[in-house]
């Protein structure tokens, strides 16, 4: 009767075990990446990623010294859609981004209210298959109009794109 009861559990799963996994495309960023950034010194990028029940986390590491952990959170019911949040090495969070995923190109959006006045933040990443990044990050007051404040390239040098 168990064993009736296990499967019957099982088959109800199917339609949610053969959907899409929002998951997928996260894993892209597990692993170690060369950073370029205009006039700037390359930088070394790790991202050691997890799925931790329904968040997946990549700590990051630059140079050797511990960064962020991103955090992100599939929205419901809009594939390619997730919700997004830093915590730096002290515990501090950023405010709530959200992430897009429309083929190559993620597109981060957030917003930080700076003593009464709101700056929107874009950080535009194109994949150029699984192991080239191009990124560009902007700034904005106005949600228009973008001012471009750092671009460059992640190369792979290390790690699986699953």
């Amino acid at each position: 009767m168990r064993i009736a009861i296990l499967v019957l559990f099982m088959l109800s799963l199917a339609p949610t075990l053969s959907a899409a996994d929002p998951y997928t495309p996260l894993w892209l960023y597990s692993g170690t990446w060369r950073v370029t950034h205009k006039d700037q010194p390359p930088e070394k990028l790790t991202n050691q990623c997890s799925l931790v029940g329904r968040f997946f986390t990549c700590e990051q590491t630059v140079n050797g010294v511990a960064g962020n952990l991103l955090i992100f959170i599939p929205v419901p019911d809009k594939p390619g859609r997730y919700y997004t949040q830093n915590v730096r090495p002290e515990g501090r969070a950023s405010s709530r981004g959200d992430l897009e995923i429309q083929g190559d190109r993620w597109v981060y959006t957030s917003t930080w209210d700076q003593g009464g006045s709101t700056v929107y933040y874009r950080n535009t990443n194109v994949f150029s298959g699984r192991n080239k990044i191009t990124y560009e990050q902007a700034e904005s007051t106005d949600n228009k109009n973008w001012t471009v404040k750092n671009s460059g390239e992640e190369i792979r040098v290390s790690g699986s794109a699953r």
